[in-house]
């Protein structure tokens, strides 16, 4: 007799991820990783005004990097209080930005709309990863250039979300957003792109100690937020007992501070 695994409420899947993002605040975190961002507009080498649809954009570190190169960009995330310190951080710089909620699964935009549809560590959290790689390809132009940072299963933040996947287990049937940092399912989910270019890179953590890192993200990371929340104060001590032998065992710093390396994919894929 073959029993069928109910299919993933997506639905109810995203309206707890959208709580998870929306709460503590994660723009205190995500400005952290704005290097990355630079980074991946370099990679891309797009031409200045080309029209850019960053995916999952947070508080807007890919967004202000193409915006500052010139490009029109249209800066979307399905969490709105995201978008609002994405917006103050472009109107500081004079930066002609669009805001728009969307959802990365069901991109509110026509067909081959886009010079180029980027995501810096947003895209990979969707739950329905299928449906939400093929929006970022729906929604690029025939040429055109899709460029991700996707965090890898084996580095810090890979290995963190194993970490809190220990103590909550995640929603049935879904994947680990890890996937989108192994070259393997890139290649298989991309596989009708005319070129698919990966670099590995490294994000430095830099915090005052590993203690000071804990504290930070149990406060404004979201999903580490919400974790010691339903953890409680019997789970709580557990799991941070856990981030910080992960810190121990991936930190390279010898000063007592903290310098985590936190591998990650560059990717630029050729539509």
């Amino acid at each position: 007799m073959n029993i069928q695994t109910p299919a993933p409420d997506y639905t109810a899947i995203k309206t707890k991820q959208n709580a998870a993002w929306a709460s503590g605040d994660y723009a205190a975190i995500g400005t952290t990783l704005q290097i990355v961002g630079e980074q991946l507009a370099e990679a891309l080498d797009l031409k200045p005004c080309s029209s850019i649809l960053d995916v999952a954009a947070g508080n807007g570190n890919a967004t202000l990097a193409f915006a500052r190169r010139f490009h029109n960009v249209t800066s979307t995330d399905y969490v709105a209080s995201l978008l609002d310190k994405g917006q103050v951080r472009a109107e500081a710089e004079c930066l002609p930005v669009t805001f728009q909620v969307a959802d990365a699964e069901a991109l509110p935009f026509a067909d081959n709309s886009f010079d180029a549809v980027v995501s810096t560590f947003g895209v990979m959290f969707t739950p329905n990863q299928g449906k939400a790689a093929a929006e970022l390809v729906r929604c690029c132009k025939p040429g055109g250039k899709i460029g991700l940072a996707n965090w890898t299963p084996a580095g810090f933040i890979g290995q963190l979300f194993k970490t809190l996947g220990g103590h909550i287990a995640p929603p049935p049937g879904t994947s680990s957003p890890a996937l989108w940092g192994t070259e393997e399912w890139l290649g298989h989910t991309f596989c009708d792109a005319s070129a698919i270019e990966i670099t590995r890179r490294h994000f430095n953590f830099r915090y005052r100690d590993p203690q000071h890192f804990v504290d930070l993200f149990r406060t404004l990371y979201g999903p580490v937020h919400k974790a010691f929340l339903a953890l409680g104060e019997e789970g709580g001590p557990k799991l941070e007992a856990d981030m910080l032998a992960l810190i121990d065992r991936m930190n390279v710093a010898t000063d007592g501070s903290m310098k985590v390396p936190g591998e990650y994919l560059e990717v630029c894929i050729t539509k």
